[in-house]
């Protein structure tokens, strides 16, 4: 760990008065929230850093898993993770990580699991940490998906591996240790946006459906921007102008963004989806894309939870070794995962 991460580290550790002094001397308030003051210590930190749009997908992803990799914190204890592939409806394999906890409840389906990254960046290691806080709350086998990457694997490709990967874990459920032939969907930020669409994709294809869809600060709206990439568009770590350059990176020219394999939100047949748990933070350009489709999930009567983390930035998930609040929500949100499991009726066969 070098000299700088580690005083970064220790000064993180100040009481949130003295964090805001040291960085712009007043909290960010922005629509009536207020920046967690660990996070806007680091969004401070990171003003010196050129933009993501500035960097090739290359550069991006490099920077990005450096960033992430100072604050990591150790994954949970108990928890068992196993690099595996598994096979694609193409001619590749697919990188997938299994998590597995000691106190496996042998009821508890197996969880598929998406990172998030605007499908450019991101890997195993971006919900690494968060996927074993998962997988030993819940107490269910988790299967961390590595799907292909724009720009060289433009849209559907990544989508397709997400498809290709909740279907697997559909027919090895029972190997896992799961109940067999039922599995659950989850995902943050374009892991949300491919939840989303995986699920949707399963009714429409009139296959089985997932059993819950955890959709964390969702991309549910590509073709019109909602207010707050205005209100947040200058956020840290995403911001309107990063988003839109994930986006010239990840769709083909000419590609229609109303297209509901890219906009689920779209989708005008909601009725008869599994229940949702949908999450947003609340210093992010994405959050009013999660709170219009948990409306319009609710619209159609599908059992939807909604929280918003007011605090919190984009990407919280990836922050839990040094924003308290984001640790804090991340295990609240795998409590919400576990209630919903709780009430589970899995037939025996």
């Amino acid at each position: 760990m070098s000299l700088q991460v580690t005083i970064a580290k220790l000064l993180l550790k100040l009481p949130g008065n003295l964090l805001v002094k040291l960085s712009g001397g007043k909290p960010v308030e922005i629509n009536g929230r207020v920046l967690d003051p660990q996070f806007q210590f680091i969004a401070h930190g990171a003003q010196q850093q050129p933009p993501m749009s500035s960097l090739s997908p290359q550069e991006a992803r490099a920077a990005s898993a450096m960033g992430l990799a100072m604050f990591a914190e150790q994954p949970e204890p108990g928890v068992t993770a196993t690099d595996d592939t598994i096979p694609s409806s193409g001619r590749h394999q697919i990188p997938v990580r299994i998590y597995r906890p000691d106190n496996q409840d042998p009821k508890a389906p197996v969880m598929v699991y998406l990172h998030f990254g605007g499908g450019v960046i991101g890997d195993l290691e971006t919900s690494h940490v968060f996927c074993s806080i998962l997988a030993k709350r819940v107490r269910c086998p988790i299967v961390s998906v590595d799907y292909r990457l724009a720009p060289e694997h433009k849209f559907p490709a990544g989508l397709q591996d997400c498809i290709d990967a909740y279907e697997w874990a559909l027919r090895k459920a029972e190997t896992l240790g799961a109940p067999a032939g039922v599995a659950t969907i989850g995902g943050d930020s374009m892991g949300g946006n491919f939840s989303a669409i995986v699920t949707q994709e399963m009714k429409r294809e009139r296959k089985p459906l997932p059993m819950l869809q955890l959709l964390i600060y969702p991309a549910t709206e590509l073709e019109n921007e909602f207010p707050s990439y205005t209100a947040f568009g200058e956020a840290y770590p995403l911001s309107a102008d990063t988003m839109r350059w994930f986006m010239d990176q990840y769709l083909p020219d000419g590609q229609d963004r109303a297209d509901v394999r890219l906009s689920p939100a779209r989708e005008t047949r909601l009725e008869d989806l599994p229940p949702a748990i949908i999450v947003t933070a609340g210093f992010d350009p994405l959050v009013d894309d999660g709170a219009a489709y948990a409306e319009l999930l609710r619209r159609s009567e599908v059992d939807v939870t909604y929280k918003c983390y007011d605090s919190l930035a984009h990407g919280f998930t990836a922050f839990t070794g040094v924003v308290k609040r984001a640790r804090e929500a991340c295990e609240e949100i795998a409590d919400m995962v576990a209630e919903t499991y709780a009430g589970f009726e899995i037939e025996d066969d």
